[in-house]
């Protein structure tokens, strides 16, 4: 029985992998307004999604965990510990340089942001 509780978490953790997408994330600053919430704060765990992401505002509200993964330029390892955040779809970024815009809070907590942008590995939880 052991060990088909272990099989069954193996197979989960190798599902949770697979669905992770990759991209590129960049950071903002300024949290008000958003298209998503107007003038209502939604704290520093937030972001706004590129144009192929935002499917017409349908991602609002929703969350991602997201992780950094490398480099998309000359800044030497730019990852923090290779930790994941979760954060919330506030904003739309429209021509914006990667596939999520974080907070530079959230940005912060798994990046170095001199960086200015980074590779991830991100997926709607």
């Amino acid at each position: 029985m052991k060990s088909i509780f272990c099989i069954v978490g193996i197979i989960f953790s190798l599902v949770s992998v697979v669905c992770a997408v990759p991209g590129t994330a960049t950071f903002y600053q300024q949290y008000t307004p958003s298209a998503c919430y107007g003038n209502t704060p939604q704290g520093v765990m937030i972001a706004a999604a590129s144009d192929p992401l935002w499917n017409n505002g349908a991602v609002c509200g929703k969350t991602f965990s997201v992780k950094c993964i490398g480099a998309t330029n000359p800044f030497p390892h730019p990852c923090i510990d290779r930790k994941t955040i979760t954060v919330k779809i506030v904003d739309h970024c429209p021509g914006c340089g990667g596939n999520l815009d974080l907070s530079k809070e959230a940005f912060a907590l798994i990046a170095n942001p001199v960086a200015g942008i980074i590779k991830i590995d991100y997926q709607e939880l």
